[in-house]
């Protein structure tokens, strides 16, 4: 009996394991988002154009691990929430809107999104980043995170290489660099790297080439 219990157990936390990197880090100008481009579907490479970052608003984006079809909806309801806020009261801070998607997500315990998500933006004028989990928890970094099945190696470039007050344009270098270090060991993550910025400027993708050259 408490055999299965424990196997039950373990094929819950096997739901949550996530096949894929991403990563968010800080930098004196803003964050920067970054993910791999590869979607599984068990052993099957399904996709080799994922997008898992996402525009949320002007300056508020997201990375998306886990069901992708979960995370889209998670994306879709997100953007006409801030967009409902702004027209109703007033713009939410990068606080406010991981505060709304952890209520979100608690509100659907029962019933969770499979996926962990790391939240970014700029709130009074500098970057910050939360990691938020499929229960609905909400934790601040001041520095840099990273989620998915090649975290483990992506943690060890970032937690090498960063350094306070970093400089953004080394940040774009730090964060490619990680996403590729994990695509170099772990098999779920691959076939490209997806890079976005925000900064007081807005949010904007970093074009393939301009990503390509992060690597020299």
């Amino acid at each position: 009996m408490q055999n299965t219990k424990l196997d039950n157990e373990e094929n819950k936390a096997e739901e949550f394991k996530t096949g894929t990197t991403t990563i968010g880090l800080t930098t004196e100008d803003g964050v920067i988002l970054a993910a791999d481009r590869r979607a599984s579907l068990g052993h099957l490479t399904s996709s080799k154009y994922a997008k898992k970052v996402y525009k949320l608003d002007e300056k508020i984006g997201l990375t998306i691990a886990g069901s992708v079809g979960d995370a889209q909806k998670i994306v879709r309801v997100m953007r006409s929430q801030l967009k409902l806020h702004k027209l109703e009261t007033k713009e939410l801070t990068v606080k406010g809107a991981g505060t709304l998607l952890a209520n979100i997500l608690h509100g659907n315990k029962m019933m969770p999104f499979m996926n962990q998500f790391v939240l970014g933006g700029i709130e009074d004028g500098k970057g910050v980043i939360y990691d938020l989990d499929p229960a609905g928890g909400l934790m601040k970094n001041e520095r840099f995170t990273a989620t998915g099945s090649g975290s483990t190696m992506a943690y060890g470039v970032l937690e090498d290489s960063y350094e306070e007050g970093l400089d953004h344009e080394e940040g774009k270098k730090i964060a490619v660099r990680s996403v590729q270090a994990a695509m170099e060991r772990d098999t779920a993550s691959g076939n490209g790297i997806m890079v976005a910025e925000i900064t007081e400027d807005g949010f904007e993708v970093l074009e393939e080439k301009e990503v390509k050259s992060r690597l020299d």
